[in-house]
């Protein structure tokens, strides 16, 4: 809601009842000097139909809301904006996100795999704005869809760009994990972690995941891993971004949890089986929490004038209301 720096320019708006109390009292008139053919036995002066009438009040309603608009105006309006800036880092969090065709199952809520699991990522980064997100995609082949970083903007753009099957249709599990603990090694972050969520086992990649989890618990990594996905013959449609094709059909979703939980262990981590939104949003939450740091941080404050766009207003309502006086209905003023 906007404030108000000047609010005593509000008294300009006791001039509009004033005035339509004094012409009802008849102790203020309007100027006029009627020109009528009736003192030559002429007819004299009326509107022509109801919608005469009706443009005459819009015009009259158009400039009593102009005006108003320019007491606003005059009224100084602002939008106080705090932004809290953080002067310290934060954790590093970087996501490692199965897109095989199979994410593409619908057995989270409704929704695909993938999207179920954008929408968990989407919340824990806006409870979260000290920590830094990065983002890996992986299927066959694993690729760095954007390094940690605190512009979540960014982040979240990227991660809603990813498509199903664009990395190939196998899971390079221990290729993605790899990856994602190259590009935290380096990192000062007092805590840094990754997130994997697959619904697969490691069947394509040159690196085995328990190489990565030993390499992630070397450099102080931890690593959580998520099984998404119900088990059982469930629905699944995805369009092919190599050749357009859709897919749709029945899969048969069922994977050995046990290699997730053991990279989990040896990564320092945990295993989460999810197969509900609920699931994943708790799974989630507890990460966050236990990712938690404690930083330091100052308020940043802008102003941002509001006074043109009321000044703008204003001046299309007279515009307006000129228009109608002086063309559709002919008036003289």
């Amino acid at each position: 809601m906007p404030e108000f720096e000047n609010p005593a320019a509000f008294l300009f708006l006791l001039v509009i009842p004033f005035l339509y109390i004094m012409r009802a009292l008849k102790i203020f008139k309007r100027t006029a000097f009627p020109l009528v053919f009736a003192d030559w036995n002429g007819k004299s002066f009326g509107w022509n139909g109801k919608l005469s009438h009706i443009l005459s009040f819009l015009a009259l309603f158009f400039c009593v809301s102009a005006y108003v608009l320019l007491t606003f105006a005059l009224a100084e309006p602002v939008i106080h904006h705090q932004e809290k800036v953080y002067t310290s880092k934060g954790a590093d969090v970087l996501f490692v996100l199965d897109t095989s065709p199979s994410m593409a199952s619908r057995d989270i809520g409704g929704m695909t795999r993938l999207n179920a699991a954008r929408q968990g990522i989407h919340t824990l980064v806006n409870n979260n704005r000290g920590a830094a997100f990065g983002l890996i995609a992986m299927a066959s082949e694993a690729a760095v869809v954007v390094p940690p970083t605190a512009d979540h903007e960014l982040f979240l753009r990227r991660l809603d760009s990813l498509v199903i099957g664009g990395l190939g249709e196998g899971s390079a599990i221990g290729t993605g994990l790899s990856s994602a603990v190259y590009h935290l090694i380096s990192s000062k972050a007092p805590r840094k972690c990754i997130v994997l969520i697959t619904d697969g086992e490691n069947n394509a990649g040159s690196v085995h995941p328990d190489t990565a989890a030993e390499l992630a618990a070397q450099n102080n990594i931890t690593l959580y891993t998520f099984g998404i996905g119900t088990k059982g013959s469930v629905p699944i449609e995805y369009i092919d971004p190599n050749t357009g094709k859709v897919h749709s059909g029945f899969y048969d979703s069922d994977f050995d949890t046990a290699p997730l939980e053991s990279i989990a262990y040896a990564g320092g981590g945990r295993y989460f089986g999810i197969e509900s939104t609920n699931a994943l949003s708790e799974a989630l939450s507890l990460i966050s929490r236990r990712e938690t740091v404690i930083q330091t941080f100052h308020y940043k404050s802008s102003d941002q004038a509001l006074y043109p766009y009321y000044l703008l207003a204003a001046a299309v309502l007279f515009a307006l209301a000129w228009l109608l006086r002086r063309v559709i209905l002919k008036e003289v003023l």
